[in-house]
């Protein structure tokens, strides 16, 4: 049975600058590894039998409806403007309405060259696309707004990267849309405004329907970025390449490239082996998202009447923003310790635990996870310096109301560790994917006990430390 996607496209209607129309490049002998069921449903996506699925998954066969392009965008990378980047090694394949009335894009990443490739072969091999696919379905059931995993296939071909030959793999993905800052940044760089108002027309129409003009668009954007960098730092998630090019206007997480969550907490922990300077450290990622959103107010000031009223009106938005995050913050982290509503009075006993469990290097998920038992005071080197931090916390909490359901709620008890995905990586390039199974049987469900997956709760040993994570471009 063939594989059927119901496929309802609209980015192809818009002028040929915004993309090139290309077909994915065959792999070898593609075989399916991981299928998202309960996804493929929600998205009225009807799976076919492992060998249909392979063959669509791999972008072999293209099913009925699809409409493959590369999208074109610009960007910030590391701080440097690149004027034209694009999908080098992806293909659009096209939307469909979800069951929830929603669009989504499917997106095959690894599909082959493109003309934005840069010299790239326009491949992914299976390292990242496993990291990707466990990674963005944790977040979800974490509640954090991402791109999804639909399917992961080998393709029987080895992918050359600095390690040598290595395995290589096809990710589809899936997200609200895949409209980027630096979508906006390619036409204004090129001083486009038909296509930059095209592109704003139908970036309002798809993902802010009641924004009426470029400043109420630009704040609902920075609305909706700064809630998402606050969920990333209430489970320790470092997205490690916060570029403009991976920055949405939906305000989803997506490009899970040299992502890591925290161990032992440490606020300008860096996992990215290209970040030299900590750019994307996980406590810079609230000014960094800040900047990127100074970006779009950039290119926005092209589509309005009066520019010096504009940029008057977007620095006026930007320069809120940090105290948006910071409220986002508390919204977040206040029931992390049990509080349902945190006031400004409370970041100051939000901060001290932090600053307590950075000293002590304690385990920020487990700790969370522990607070009110004994075992959260196992996690400080000194537990002292524990006890002084609950003999406060205790006293606040005297006017909430089962402040440990709240909290059982708010902190996962598992999350994608490092050393885990590592492990699951190299089982994979073995052939073995039991490991892959395993962990996105437990992540399905983060806040629940799972005493049969302990394990999977454990800090690395020092020998399973993982002190780098890479892109796999």
């Amino acid at each position: 049975m063939a594989v059927n996607i119901p496929f309802d496209n609209t980015y192809g209607t818009l002028p040929s600058p915004f993309y090139t129309r290309l077909n994915p490049m065959p792999v070898k002998t593609p075989a399916l590894i991981r299928f998202n069921t309960e996804l493929a449903s929600d998205l009225g996506i009807t799976s076919g039998g492992p060998k249909e699925m392979a063959l669509a998954f791999s972008g072999n066969s293209l099913p009925e409806g699809a409409d493959p392009m590369a999208q074109a965008y610009a960007g910030h990378q590391f701080g440097g403007f690149s004027p034209q980047l694009g999908d080098g090694r992806a293909n659009l394949m096209g939307e469909v309405l979800g069951k929830d009335g929603q669009r989504y894009d499917i997106q095959l990443k690894g599909s082959g060259p493109t003309p934005y490739s840069r010299n790239g072969d326009g491949r992914a091999w299976l390292g990242p696309v496993l990291r990707e696919y466990v990674v963005s379905e944790a977040m979800h059931a974490m509640g954090i707004p991402t791109s999804r995993a639909l399917a992961a296939v080998s393709t029987g071909e080895p992918v050359y990267r600095e390690q040598g030959g290595l395995p290589g793999a096809v990710l589809t993905r899936v997200a609200a849309s895949h409209i980027r800052v630096g979508t906006f940044q390619f036409f204004a760089a090129r001083r486009d405004v038909t296509s930059l108002q095209a592109l704003f027309d139908y970036s309002v129409a798809r993902h802010y329907p009641d924004a009426t003009n470029p400043t109420e668009f630009l704040n609902a954007v920075i609305a909706r970025q700064a809630s998402l960098i606050a969920k990333w730092m209430a489970v320790g998630f470092i997205h490690g390449v916060m570029n403009t090019d991976n920055t949405t206007i939906s305000g989803e997480t997506i490009d899970y490239g040299p992502c890591a969550f925290m161990d032992d907490y440490q606020p300008d922990k860096v996992f990215s082996s290209i970040d030299a300077h900590g750019r994307y450290s996980y406590s810079n990622q609230r000014n960094v998202i800040v900047w990127n959103m100074a970006q779009l107010a950039t290119c926005l000031v092209l589509l309005m009447p009066d520019a010096d009223q504009a940029v008057e009106e977007f620095t006026q938005a930007v320069h809120a923003m940090p105290d948006l995050i910071e409220a986002e913050w508390r919204a977040a982290f206040g029931p992390k310790i049990g509080i349902a509503e945190a006031t400004e009075d409370d970041t100051a006993l939000i901060t001290d635990l932090l600053e307590r469990m950075a000293e002590n290097r304690a385990d920020f998920t487990n700790t969370f996870r522990a607070l009110g038992t004994t075992q959260a005071r196992d996690q400080f080197l000194n537990p002292a310096s524990y006890d002084q931090w609950e003999a406060n916390w205790t006293k606040r909490l005297v006017s909430e109301a089962d402040p440990q359901t709240r909290m059982n709620a708010a902190n996962p008890a598992f999350i994608p560790r490092n050393h885990r995905i590592e492990q699951m990586i190299q089982a994979g390039v073995a052939d073995d994917f039991a490991p892959m199974g395993r962990l996105m049987d437990t992540l399905a469900t983060p806040f629940g006990d799972q005493p049969e997956a302990q394990d999977l709760a454990h800090p690395p040993t020092p020998s399973e430390v993982v002190r780098q994570t890479f892109c796999g471009t």
